[in-house]
């Protein structure tokens, strides 16, 4: 008798979904690190680089007192009894934890809450939007959520009804987006970035890619955009984002605008406006753009990946329609209440006057410059390596090299029935131990080939990377000169 489950008899949609920033060269390299633990000298080299995925604290990045202190708090009240707690904690986190469980019924960070989140939470990040952007924001517009993920495929659940149903996604992407499309039985509509242009996003691109997918009976339901980008670190001009905030109206399409990113901006000419504040100074309200605003406690300077914190925040969608996202949201119960109270805290950080704020502000400022530091040094790194060229790292955690292959490392890869950027991060990967993503796994033109590589490791690793990856590079395009 055949097993009940085989791969040809589980959902097909679950085979053709991909997520490569853990996918085989991650195992790969898994199991390296496994090796490595039992034996040493098994390779040649000590450890792991792992710069495939945005996990700051995984690679060493300590996480932001004040927000901790408070969660600390939260989760064991009975301290906020004891006089020893005001020798241990600052004045601000107490009274923030005292705050935050007058707000949680039954001050219980372990009961489920509200399916959009605790209200007084939800009450303190659209103040710390309305501060960001100017403009007016609605806690009841505000669905936290685990992480910004469970978000978009909420979204994608509610957009997406067959696969006549287009999504314009932008390439390369994140492939959180090309995998909840696939799930949810959906069609991924690509527009691509330009690359010579710094990654531009060019409307006539998207006004192309539109009608090419109108020509094949597809229905474009929305338009993702990621800004600060990701996997490419582009931060769009607030001309740009004027651009698509009207195409989107022109063309009745949603703007799924993920801003996980709006933080990680390195650049001294370029500043993160949010989607919503650009619609908003345009005159454009709540019946003029259907918008979903992603956030997440996961980037920024915080890096909490592990607590599962965010948020999106919907405007311009009719009551009828809300009651099937809240009725969405329920089926889940609630996001966790750790990651509710961080996004609470990433959102409403220490002001001016508080006693954290000094302390707050010199880790938040010590992150944010050394990865600015970082993301240059590699920069300059991949553009002196032989064929291979690095826009400028503006934000975000990433940069995306674009890598000319010689002729016969294509071939060697084909023999080996992987992608050519595949074959070159297998090879690097064990040879130094530095774990980069092919760039296939996030979309690029055709007959390019890249890599994203994370700008995460620690400071004084960062020479190492570089050691080692020269090196790499080097026998590997004298191994395969034309």
């Amino acid at each position: 008798m055949a097993p009940p489950v085989t791969v040809n008899s589980i959902n097909p949609k679950v085979i053709e979904c991909e997520y490569a920033v853990r996918g085989e060269i991650v195992i790969l390299a898994q199991k390296l690190q496994e090796e490595i633990k039992a034996k040493p000298a098994a390779h040649p080299f000590e450890e792991i680089l792992y710069c495939n995925i945005g996990n700051p604290q995984s690679l060493g990045q300590q996480p932001i007192t004040f927000f901790r202190e408070v969660l600390a708090l939260c989760d064991h009240p009975s301290l906020l009894d004891r006089s020893e707690t005001h020798v241990l904690f600052s004045k601000d986190s107490i009274q923030r934890a005292w705050k935050i469980l007058d707000q949680i019924p039954g001050r219980a960070t372990g009961a489920y809450s509200h399916s959009q989140g605790v209200k007084g939470l939800r009450d303190a990040i659209a103040a710390g939007i309305e501060a960001r952007d100017g403009f007016p924001a609605d806690p009841n517009d505000i669905f936290l959520t685990d992480g910004a993920s469970p978000a978009v495929h909420m979204m994608m659940q509610l957009l997406i009804r067959s696969e006549n149903d287009g999504i314009l996604c932008p390439i390369p992407q994140y492939p959180l987006y090309s995998a909840s499309i696939a799930l949810h039985g959906g069609t991924l509509v690509p527009y691509y970035l330009d690359e010579a242009t710094g990654w531009g996003l060019e409307v006539s691109e998207l006004k192309k890619q539109l009608e090419a997918a109108k020509s094949k009976g597809i229905d474009v339901r929305a338009l993702v955009v990621i800004n600060p980008g990701n996997p490419t670190g582009q931060v769009l001009a607030e001309e740009n984002q004027m651009e698509i905030v009207k195409f989107c109206k022109e063309e009745g399409l949603v703007l799924l605008a993920d801003e996980v990113y709006q933080e990680n901006v390195y650049v001294p000419e370029k500043k993160f406006h949010s989607f919503k504040k650009v619609s908003r100074s345009m005159g454009y309200g709540e019946k003029d753009i259907h918008l979903v605003s992603f956030q997440s406690v996961s980037k920024g300077y915080y890096g909490e990946c592990g607590k599962r914190g965010g948020y999106m925040e919907i405007t311009g969608f009719g009551a009828d329609v809300r009651e099937h996202i809240y009725k969405l949201a329920s089926v889940n119960l609630c996001s966790n209440i750790s990651g509710q109270i961080l996004a609470s805290l990433v959102m409403s950080p220490p002001k001016v006057g508080d006693e954290s704020f000094e302390s707050y502000s010199a880790e938040r400022d010590g992150i944010l410059s050394s990865l600015a530091r970082r993301a240059k040094t590699l920069e300059d790194a991949f553009n002196k390596l032989e064929g291979v060229t690095c826009n400028k790292a503006e934000g975000a955690m990433y940069l995306f090299p674009r890598i000319n292959l010689p002729a016969k490392a294509i071939k060697a890869a084909g023999e080996a029935r992987t992608a050519p950027d595949g074959f070159y991060c297998r090879r690097l990967l064990t040879e130094t131990g530095i774990v980069f993503v092919p760039g296939s796994g996030f979309g690029q033109v055709p007959g390019t080939w890249h890599f994203r590589c994370t700008i995460l490791p620690q400071e004084e690793k960062i020479p190492a990377v570089v050691t080692r990856l020269t090196d790499f590079h080097e026998r590997f395009m004298d191994e395969f000169r034309d």
